[in-house]
């Protein structure tokens, strides 16, 4: 599974509620809320460049599969985890929550389980 391209934001489902569980403040999830981002991500075999592309920031995270990487959090701490590709998708262990990415047809799905709360948000390829 290849997950080089450019997406576009699509959706997202219980952004508020995953946020509160991890812990992030109030006024965070609220500019959360308002600022959408796209992602572009660059694989060459198991190295990945995976970016987040807000309109005043821009977070990239890179990683080896297999290989211990250091990578940000949706609470923009620092971790070091090892990311896992397990039936083409992407698998990522972080201290408070699992993130799992995955290809559906010209989707990006991306899935984030914190205390019994599961984030999902779904982005369109465009390039």
């Amino acid at each position: 599974m290849n997950f080089t391209g450019k997406y576009k934001f699509g959706s997202e489902e219980n952004y508020e509620q995953f946020m509160k569980a991890l812990g992030v403040p109030d006024d965070a999830i609220e500019c959360g809320k308002t600022n959408k981002f796209d992602t572009e991500v660059v694989q060459n075999g198991n190295e990945f460049t995976w970016s987040q592309i807000y309109p005043c920031h821009t977070t990239t995270n890179k990683f080896i599969v297999g290989k211990e990487s250091e990578l940000e959090m949706l609470n923009c701490d620092k971790v070091k985890i090892i990311v896992n590709l397990e039936g083409g998708e992407l698998l990522m262990n972080f201290p408070k929550y699992v993130h799992t990415a995955k290809i559906e047809g010209d989707k990006l799905v991306e899935t984030s389980v914190c205390d019994g709360i599961t984030l999902k948000r779904v982005h369109t390829k465009t390039v």
